[in-house]
């Protein structure tokens, strides 16, 4: 592309609110394989579609995720509970992501993993669709269903990492997330019931039923909410404390098996 088409791009980008617009054009002209896609890209971008489903990819721990139209759109502040499973379970055989959505936490764990068995599992159909491409290459298996009906019986007592990133939005506060959000991702990965905590409490109560001794779950949370957290994975047995990244804005409850 000629340098005038990557000064249009971020005029037009820039002209649209975006706050990175030179950085956005650069992605969406290193992306597109053609002039003629590059130009609808920077139209769906200007309209208001987030800039990683106009790439159809998102980066998430040195990886490039494939995202499409009605998924959850993995943040970068989650490679913090990403960092966290490994620190904890640096030899996990077994490794499951739970409300899955891309699969962007599976597929980070297993590629830092050596020949784990990997199961992801989200209730969308469409999030399933997506985290069957993204753990392909793992041999990664992406089931549908409500939490942990989703997942194959011969699991249950096996799992050591049990990464389950669950919508922890209060009800309520969802009208005031960015559009971003609000307006392209499904309401089922955002929306936590009336605290936020409903996905989480349920997470917590079932997973000693699935960890292996000495196996962990991690679920990412609030600064307000952990407390909360900490009591539901005390009361479902796990040993539970709290990993804060406070660069990423990022907080993340342990629990381990004893």
């Amino acid at each position: 592309m000629p340098l005038l088409s990557l000064i249009s791009v971020v005029t037009a980008l820039r002209a649209a609110g975006c706050v990175f617009a030179e950085d956005e054009a650069e992605l969406i002209l290193a992306t597109a394989p053609t002039p003629d896609e590059a130009a609808a890209m920077v139209d769906r971008r200007v309209a208001g579609l987030p800039l990683e489903l106009v790439l159809g990819w998102a980066e998430f721990a040195g990886l490039r995720i494939t995202v499409e139209p009605g998924v959850f759109v993995p943040r970068r502040r989650t490679e913090h509970l990403v960092e966290q499973a490994l620190a904890t379970a640096p030899d996990a055989r077994v490794v499951v992501d739970l409300c899955c959505g891309s699969g962007a936490v599976g597929a980070a764990l297993a590629a830092s993993l050596d020949g784990v068995e990997l199961h992801a599992a989200d209730i969308d159909p469409a999030a399933v669709r997506c985290a069957r491409r993204n753990l392909a290459s793992y041999g990664g298996h992406a089931h549908r269903g409500d939490l942990f009906a989703a997942l194959p019986d011969h699991l249950r007592g096996r799992v050591d990492i049990l990464a389950a990133n669950v919508p922890y939005v209060p009800t309520g506060e969802v009208p005031l997330l960015p559009s971003e959000a609000r307006d392209h991702e499904p309401l089922v990965a955002l929306d936590g019931g009336t605290d936020g905590l409903d996905v989480l409490r349920r997470v917590a109560a079932g997973a000693p039923d699935w960890l292996a001794p000495g196996g962990c779950l991690l679920v990412e949370t609030s600064r307000r909410q952990a407390p909360h957290a900490l009591d539901a994975f005390r009361r479902s047995g796990l040993t539970a404390r709290t990993a804060v990244s406070e660069e990423r804005h990022a907080h993340v409850v342990i629990g381990t098996r004893g």
